[in-house]
């Protein structure tokens, strides 16, 4: 599919490279449009997954006494209860965007995860998605406080179980900000992130397209309005609900607040995705397009000299996809999905390869 895959040799790489050439994720298949960017996104955004997933809620207490959510993806079957598969099945972390937007693409990914025995959960942050919003707080672009607790939380009720991660977009920010902060101590075995934001200052300065930015501008104002009491406390919501783009809101939110200002640059000295990149230990696969109109000409927004210098990083670089779209017609909606679990897949074999080879087991 004139894939490319960009990455410091090594043989996981040769491995990696050898499993995606074997897999037809990459091969066969056309979009109708490919020159329509714009018109793959919006298909992204708003296609329904099919079949309609049945999810199970549960809520995690944070240390501050804060609420996260983790959606339990188990089927469109009826069935009862989170974590369905058995008790090797690997657990499978899904993050959606930074506005909280759980797309039908992401839900999508679960549903073919749960196909092929994984554990699929959504993890959401404070106040997205129906999470009540229990304190003042929100959370920071690349803060990966909170999502750090639900890693230790899924690692003590899955303690056997691999542990993997994909973001969607915008969420790639947490992400790989998680990955970086925590090094060899992050509990997961892989990760993969589906057209990621890698410099999110600039991303917030060079705007994006309307198409994309006034309906997450929208979904964000629509959540924030249900804790305008409590929000009021610590910043200016009339400012705030009047936000005219995504930067605006973001700075009005973290940056202007009542008791704790700060200004733009140091905010980002703290949430950039990729401030502590140098630190991570676990193989992360990035599959971008040339033509994401969201996150900008790849020349500047694509740090290609991460994926020379880092064994952990693999760039997968298709010319055409739009934003988290990657369409194609008569072997499912989305080729990146199987992308991902052909990847997933393959981290597997090699590392079980490895511990064989060594004659000791991988730690957890």
């Amino acid at each position: 599919g004139h894939c490319r895959l960009l990455c410091k040799p090594s043989a996981l790489a040769q491995h990696l490279v050898r499993s995606l050439g074997r897999s037809a994720a990459l091969r066969g298949g056309r979009w109708p449009w490919p020159r329509w960017p714009q018109l793959q996104m919006l298909w992204q955004l708003l296609q329904p997954p099919e079949p309609e997933p049945v999810v199970a809620r549960e809520l995690l207490q944070l240390p501050d006494a804060g609420l996260g959510a983790l959606d339990w993806l188990v089927g469109p079957w009826g069935a009862a209860g989170g974590g369905a598969g058995g008790v090797s099945s690997p657990v499978l972390l899904l993050i959606p965007n930074a506005a909280g937007k759980v797309t039908g693409g992401l839900l999508q990914l679960g549903l073919r995860a749960l196909e092929r025995g994984f554990i699929p959960v959504i993890f959401n942050r404070r106040g997205h998605n129906g999470c009540p919003l229990t304190t003042p707080r929100l959370q920071p672009f690349g803060d990966p406080g909170d999502l750090r607790e639900a890693v230790t939380y899924l690692r003590c009720r899955h303690p056997s179980a691999s542990l993997l991660a994909v973001s969607e977009g915008s969420g790639s920010g947490l992400l790989l900000a998680y990955l970086g902060e925590s090094g060899s101590s992050s509990r997961l075995l892989a990760a993969a992130c589906l057209s990621p934001i890698f410099r999110g200052r600039d991303w917030f300065e060079a705007g994006m397209p309307w198409l994309y930015e006034w309906p997450l501008l929208l979904h964000l104002k629509q959540g924030l309005s249900r804790y305008t009491g409590a929000l009021a406390e610590v910043v200016d919501m009339d400012r705030l609900l009047g936000s005219r783009s995504l930067r605006e809101l973001e700075e009005t939110l973290f940056c202007q607040t009542r008791s704790r200002p700060t200004s733009w640059e140091s905010y980002w000295e703290r949430n950039e995705p990729l401030r502590d990149a140098d630190e991570a230990a676990v193989p992360v696969l990035c599959l971008c397009s040339a033509d994401d109109p969201v996150r900008g000409p790849p020349a500047r927004s694509l740090p290609r000299e991460l994926f020379r210098s880092s064994p952990f990083f693999f760039l997968l670089l298709s010319p055409l996809g739009g934003h988290c779209g990657f369409p194609r017609r008569g072997a499912g909606r989305c080729w990146a999905h199987e992308a991902v679990l052909e990847y997933f897949r393959a981290m597997g074999e090699f590392l079980r390869t490895e511990e064989r080879r060594k004659g000791q087991p991988r730690p957890r």
